[in-house]
């Protein structure tokens, strides 16, 4: 089983987006659509004061007619962020986002934000760990043939 720590190092941009509480919330949408990503860490200053995603969008702009250049992230972001640390396994980042229906979970390494995880880069590294282990067992498989 793979640490929060390896399923980073396999992504090849380890940059992680954020945006101030006073911006936007068409500002964090329009950054998510350029970065091809569903999830943007929201800071006052250098600290981590919340969490806005495309389903927060959906649910606190559209849904309430809001206008999405005049509403701050901040209305609508998750202020509880709830994060995992680089030691912690995927089945520990499963766990969780199955509990509390996230997507998205920011990795925290001594107060400081290091990486986000994605309910896809878990599924991505599932599926990785799986073919390892067919291959394993094919190998072991055609070995016994050989005796």
């Amino acid at each position: 089983m793979a640490t929060v720590a390896q399923v980073l190092s396999t992504k090849p941009d380890q940059v992680v987006f954020t945006i101030p509480a006073e911006s936007s919330v068409y500002d964090a949408i329009k950054m998510m659509a350029e970065k091809h990503i569903g999830a943007v860490i929201v800071t006052h200053g250098e600290e981590i004061v919340g969490i806005v995603t495309e389903r927060d969008y959906a649910r606190k702009v559209v849904l309430m007619d809001r206008a999405s250049k005049q509403t701050p992230v901040s209305d609508i972001m998750t202020s509880h962020v709830r994060y995992v640390r680089p030691d912690q396994t995927t089945d520990d980042c499963m766990a969780l986002m199955t509990e509390k229906r996230m997507r998205h979970l920011p990795v925290i390494d001594n107060g400081k934000l290091i990486g986000m995880i994605s309910i896809g880069d878990l599924v991505k590294n599932i599926i990785s760990e799986q073919q390892f282990t067919i291959q394993q067992l094919e190998l072991y498989i055609r070995g016994g043939e050989h005796t």
